[in-house]
């Protein structure tokens, strides 16, 4: 264990003490970064000199007892379809000449105000629309605990990173699961906050961004800093209620004063209703962690599936027309550069009438009712995140033909379309080793909630965490 493994308070703490300072911290990280890129291939772009300087002014602040927050000098990365001025901003594939930012996110503007060292941007597959770290511009982007693996995706590179140990902090996005997946096949704890909690600067149905991280208490620690108003964002919702420094604790929650389960009624899903059924390893650790909020004292109720094959035909058709229309926006020689996966998947909306994306539309709206009517009168919702484990890094998706929908989304897509919050902790381990996520979804704006009940069960289940391949 160096300093690129320490969380965020413990950078933090040492950087207060005098132990260390961020420039030691960067070494460290960049010295992960060496070792473990030709490998696992997470990052799409790297700017040492950038970071060099961010650790020097921050080392300079801490010296002098005034950091600018509680992440002045921490490690993070930032997914490469979220903006940082002069960098290329590919979004997952290939081009004839890949686009460069020509402006800050509100996410890059907020961390780099709060101090944080951003190393770098991570992958992410063609346009975001793959459950794997496969690009037509990156290659393949790998699992760091068995590079044989998946890492999941969109939020690939990002994943990958956390896993690696490539600092505490990993921003990703999510419009059907993309935060979510990585942690579930890679043991990561990660957040898909409410819609409009992090404001972005291209907001999109179903579209949040939020953090990848080794723990919750991580993930809790940005948390504040990236859902910090900004007007870019039209969707954009308040802060939270009490983000004053002094409320939030030493990482902004913690785990025995924000939460217990005792009263809380908790709903249990084992069956999403749609797409590939539950590998029953995967279903036995959702249950026993409901049997672990149980035995703290929470009433745990089974929920009845709620979405069905239709609804879930209708979203992944609904994403098939967008993609499309973006495809043949492209000129014919970029149009050939696109990963092939993702132009079969997308010429599936190719003729697609107007009234039937009418009726696409009409069933994410029913997808948004169904959730919400599903899981009211609940405080929590534990289920799968996926319906299996991770499967090999070369496959684009859980399945390997383009013409299917997507099967392994009916646990993560309908929160996305509700807007709810839904966090992901680590739950347990199949039999060959391969992790499980447990995800606890919340009411729309109790992000909260669902950070502080990850922080609980990490602490109460007491399930080691993964460990990164041995590099030889």
């Amino acid at each position: 264990m160096t300093l690129a493994d320490r969380s965020a308070a413990e950078m933090t703490a040492g950087f207060a003490a005098g132990d260390f300072d961020p420039r030691d911290v960067l070494a460290d990280v960049a010295e992960r970064m060496d070792a473990w890129e030709p490998v696992i291939n997470a990052l799409v772009h790297r700017d040492d000199a950038r970071s060099t300087a961010a650790a020097e002014a921050s080392a300079k602040r801490w010296r002098e007892n005034r950091p600018l927050s509680r992440l002045d000098g921490v490690p993070v990365t930032i997914k490469e379809n979220i903006a940082r001025r002069g960098v290329p901003m590919p979004s997952g594939h290939a081009w004839v000449e890949v686009p460069v930012a020509d402006h800050d996110a509100p996410i890059t503007a907020r961390l780099e105000e709060a101090g944080a060292v951003i190393v770098g941007s991570t992958t992410m597959p063609d346009w975001g629309m793959l459950s794997s770290g496969v690009s037509s511009l990156h290659g393949i982007t790998r699992s760091p605990l068995d590079p044989s693996l998946t890492t999941g995706g969109s939020s690939a590179g990002a994943g990958a990173a956390a896993a690696a140990g490539y600092g505490p902090i990993h921003i990703g996005s999510d419009i059907g699961g993309s935060i979510r997946l990585p942690c579930t096949w890679l043991g990561l704890a990660g957040l898909k906050p409410s819609f409009g909690r992090v404001p972005l600067d291209v907001p999109y149905l179903g579209r949040c961004a939020g953090p990848l991280a080794r723990s919750m208490a991580d993930v809790a620690a940005v948390m504040p800093v990236i859902s910090a108003p900004d007007d870019r964002d039209y969707s954009r919702l308040p802060r939270f209620a009490a983000d004053a420094e002094e409320d939030l604790g030493p990482a902004g929650l913690t785990p025995d004063a924000a939460f217990s389960p005792q009263g809380l009624r908790i709903g249990l899903q084992l069956d999403a209703g749609c797409g590939e059924p539950v590998v029953p390893e995967v279903a036995a650790v959702i249950a026993e962690a409901g049997r672990t909020f149980a035995a703290a004292g929470a009433e745990v109720v089974d929920v009845d599936p709620f979405i069905d094959d239709d609804l879930l035909g209708d979203m992944d058709l609904f994403w098939r027309v967008r993609s499309w229309n973006d495809l043949r926006a492209l000129p014919l020689a970029e149009q050939d550069l696109i990963l092939p996966y993702i132009r079969q998947w997308a010429q599936g909306g190719a003729h697609v009438t107007g009234t039937t994306l009418m009726d696409c539309y009409h069933s994410v709206q029913e997808i948004r009712r169904r959730t919400v009517a599903a899981t009211d009168g609940f405080d929590l919702v534990l289920s799968p995140v996926a319906p299996g484990a991770s499967f090999p890094a070369e496959w684009p998706m859980p399945y390997p033909d383009a013409s299917e929908k997507m099967g392994h989304i009916g646990f993560t897509m309908p929160f996305n379309m509700s807007e709810q919050p839904a966090a992901v902790v680590l739950g347990g381990y199949t039999g060959d080793g391969r992790t499980v996520g447990v995800q606890i979804a919340g009411c729309r704006f109790a992000d909260r909630l669902v950070m502080a009940a990850g922080m609980w069960f990490e602490a109460a289940a007491g399930i080691p965490a993964p460990q990164p391949a041995d590099l030889g």
